[in-house]
């Protein structure tokens, strides 16, 4: 392990360590010629040789040995700034190397001279000296010569200064040379003194012409030398004195003067020297002009003529004010009114003021009067009043109107006349004067006569109940009262605002108001005397009563009237695709045209020359359900019919009835269709329908052009005639308007005839004997008739459902014999 200490104190110690084994080695100091080096001991070590041997440059090596229980020792006669390998050698009795450790380390560099040394200042010594090779710097050391000081500073080369050391002092002082291995052994010591300080002068100027030094006396100072000079000028003034202070009168005032003081020593040697500047005072100025000024204060402004050497002015007034300022001029602020005053003037510098020039007198204007005040003592005749002044030669005062017009009066009296107008704002003020002048100012105050009345006043009616008063602004007024009062009634609706505008609301409908705007004023009141203005509320509001159905489509609406007759009325039915009015003077209304089926909103108004009502609370109307577009009549049988029509609007229940000379039917229903019967055969008939909406509402509907089915034939008879004809015979029961036909279906053949209109009989030719036939007779457009069965052989008819009724007879006839019969053999079967 390596190991390297600096330490610089009065000398220096440099440590370096080197191991091998159990033995360190390491360098204690260096020196120019000497290395002090130390180790650890071996206990079995009788001694210690160590060798230093230049390692860069030729030389010889230089030897020392050493006790076995010696741990220090030094290598002399060394080379200055030479690097050495150190090597210790731990030998035993018989001079055997027990161990071996080695370091390396250079030399100080040799030792500096001083040439000499001297003291320029009273705290510090200058040393001038050798420089010698392979120096990095140079440590100078002072020493006082009793012992209680001490101090080394580093200088880079030749000369050094050591500093903060006392005045008149005797010093030891040394250098040495430095390098990396460390310092050398000291020089030589030389002895020096520092020299005498200066004396610490305070200037002063207690006058424009003189200036005043002293100083504290210097120790071991037998006299002192100052040396004065003007700024500017090369002239100088040196005196000795072994005085501690000095006066210099007889200079300039407002001169700067630089002044030198030196203390001598005993020995006659020079000290410090220490130079200090001070100016005289100004000298007096004169105050030139003096003037009362006018701005937002009364000022003073004082003039004078520039001084050599001052910095700032003073103007300073009798009455403890002042300015200050590095011009020519100073303004005094606040100055009082109506007074008579001096102002002086003083210079100032760095060494104090001048002498306060002469006294200059000044007047300042009057003052304002304290109290103003308006009177009014008849309508249209103001007068300005105000309390006297002193000092004042006469008075002039503003009257200004608020509309720009300004007049004024003069006058030694207190009191000033003038014209004034209702409405309008005057501004007066008063300023009185003297020789000096008008005052800067006066006190303004306004006076408002009685406002006049509003002019283009507007009243419209805003909603039914309000009604809105609008008006151009009047001069003075600070606040409107409008009034409103129903002809003939005491009850009084007011509103008081700043705005030319009001809004007088909770009125009465259908109602004659009497409305006036009122200005006032804080100051002079109201003015009553403005003339009323008459306005109509909106008309009320109508009810309606009753609504009544006049036809399918029409309605009458009945309504309150609570107007006067010049009212007109309005009725709206408001439906959710059309809307119906109807306007009346009356009390009520017809609504026409109303759509069926559907559901409309009834409202009313009222409409009078000022506005309209509120509308009436709305009711509901309902019309009566819209007709069948269309109806069909199917017939059932010859007495039944089957009526169908389309879905009516608003309908829910329908009642059809059928009507004709020869009888009639009705039918109730929720459908669509309805079937119905009694209705004779070959009849004309009319068909009604009556809808009902789901609230009982009806609408009647009425349809024409129906009749029913032609009657059947009645009393069917054939008679054969010659060549194989049948003819076929009946009654008709109804008018003989149809032609009929006759149809005969058998088992071998079919035979048909059609008889000519009103014929009651046809004839079938060419018809085949011996077959059973079918036999239709039927009106033309009649579907309803019964057939007939007809033998060929007997000429006789059968109903057909007689015919039936036998075969069935004689099915039932055979039934019972066979089951007999079958009972018969089964009784047989058991027997057996």
């Amino acid at each position: 392990m390596m190991r390297l200490c600096l330490i610089l104190l009065s000398f220096t110690a440099v440590c370096v360590t080197a191991q091998n084994n159990d033995v360190e080695f390491s360098v204690f100091t260096v020196t120019s010629k000497t290395m002090t080096v130390q180790w650890s001991g071996r206990a079995d070590a009788a001694s210690y040789r160590v060798t230093a041997t230049p390692t860069n440059s030729p030389g010889q090596p230089v030897f020392a040995q050493f006790s076995g229980s010696t741990m220090m020792g030094s290598v002399r006669s060394l080379s200055p700034n030479t690097l050495y390998t150190l090597q210790l050698e731990a030998l035993d009795h018989a001079l055997n190397v027990l161990s071996t450790a080695e370091t390396q380390q250079t030399t100080a560099p040799d030792v500096p001279s001083i040439e000499t040394a001297y003291s320029k200042t009273s705290d510090s010594i200058t040393v001038e000296f050798t420089q010698v090779s392979g120096a990095s710097s140079y440590i100078l050391r002072a020493e006082s010569t009793t012992g209680d000081f001490f101090t080394e500073i580093s200088v880079s080369n030749s000369p050094g200064t050591v500093t903060q050391l006392q005045p008149y002092t005797d010093y030891q002082l040394s250098v040495m040379s430095v390098n990396s291995g460390g310092r050398s052994q000291p020089s030589y010591p030389t002895e020096a003194r520092t020299i005498i300080m200066a004396p610490m002068m305070n200037t002063s100027s207690p006058t424009n012409t003189t200036i005043q030094v002293a100083w504290n006396p210097v120790d071991h100072a037998v006299f002192y030398t100052l040396c004065i000079i003007r700024e500017g000028s090369s002239t100088r003034l040196k005196i000795n004195t072994t005085n501690a202070q000095m006066t210099f009168d007889e200079l300039e005032a407002g001169t700067t003067y630089c002044i030198k003081g030196t203390a001598w020593d005993p020995e006659g040697h020079t000290g410090d020297d220490l130079t200090v500047c001070q100016i005289t005072r100004p000298q007096t100025p004169d105050v030139t002009l003096v003037r009362v000024t006018q701005g937002r204060s009364l000022s003073i402004s004082v003039y004078w003529v520039p001084v050599q050497g001052a910095t700032y002015y003073l103007a300073s007034t009798s009455n403890g004010l002042n300015c200050s300022t590095d011009s020519n001029y100073c303004y005094i602020i606040p100055v009082e009114c109506g007074q008579n005053h001096t102002v002086t003037l003083e210079a100032f510098n760095n060494a104090g003021p001048s002498s306060p020039s002469p006294p200059a007198d000044y007047k300042t204007y009057p003052c304002p009067p304290d109290n103003i005040w308006l009177e009014e003592p008849t309508a249209g005749s103001c007068l300005v009043r105000w309390d006297p002044v002193d000092h004042v030669d006469y008075y002039i005062t503003f009257i200004k109107n608020d509309d720009g017009s300004e007049e004024t009066c003069n006058g030694t009296t207190t009191s000033c006349p003038f014209y004034c107008t209702c409405g309008y704002t005057y501004f007066t003020s008063v300023f009185p004067h003297n020789q000096a002048g008008s005052s800067l100012y006066s006190p303004i105050r306004n006076y408002t006569t009685i406002p006049c009345c509003p002019q283009n006043v507007t009243i419209n009616l805003i909603s039914t109940e309000t009604l809105e008063v609008t008006w151009s602004p009047v001069k003075g007024a600070e606040l409107y009262e409008t009034n409103a009062v129903v002809q003939g009634e005491q009850r009084v609706v007011q509103c008081n605002d700043t705005a030319p505008v009001c809004a007088l609301s909770d009125l009465q409908c259908n109602s004659a108001y009497s409305v006036k705007v009122i200005p006032c004023c804080e100051h002079r009141g109201c003015n009553h005397t403005c003339e009323p203005h008459l306005h109509q509320t909106a008309p009320c509001s109508p009810e309606i009563l009753n609504m009544t159905q006049l036809s399918g489509s029409a309605y009458r609406v009945d309504y309150s009237a609570p107007n006067d007759h010049n009212t007109s009325y309005t009725v709206t039915a408001t439906g959710r695709y059309d809307r119906h009015v109807c306007q009346s003077n009356g009390s009520s209304c017809d609504l026409t045209q109303l759509a069926c089926g559907v559901t409309y909103e009834v409202t009313a108004v009222a409409i009078a020359s000022v506005g309209w009502s509120l509308p009436a609370f709305t009711k509901v109307l309902e019309t009566g359900p819209c007709c069948p577009a269309s109806v069909n009549v199917t017939q059932v049988t010859q007495a039944m019919s089957n009526v169908t029509w389309q879905m009516a609007k608003g309908a829910r229940s329908y009642v059809t009835a059928l009507s004709s000379p020869r009888g009639s039917a009705r039918c109730h229903t929720t459908d669509t269709h309805c079937v119905m019967g009694c209705i004779t055969c070959g009849t004309n008939y009319s068909l009604s329908l009556e809808a009902f909406s789901s609230t009982g509402h009806m609408s009647q509907c009425s349809y024409h052009g129906f009749s029913s089915s032609p009657c059947c034939p009645t009393g069917i008879r054939f008679y054969p005639l010659v060549n194989s004809t049948l003819r076929v015979r009946w009654h008709s029961s109804g008018p003989r308007l149809h032609r009929h036909s006759v149809d005969l279906l058998g088992a071998g053949a079919n035979y048909s005839c059609e008889a000519a209109v009103g014929a009651t009989y046809c004839d079938v030719h060419h018809m085949a004997c011996g077959d059973v036939y079918t036999v239709m007779v039927e009106p033309e457009g009649g579907h309803f008739c019964q057939p007939r069965t007809f033998s060929g052989t007997t000429g006789h008819t059968q109903d057909a459902t007689h015919v039936c009724l036998f075969c069935g007879f004689l099915r039932v006839i055979w039934c019972i014999f066979v089951v007999r019969l079958c009972f018969l053999f089964g009784f047989l079967y058991i027997r057996l």
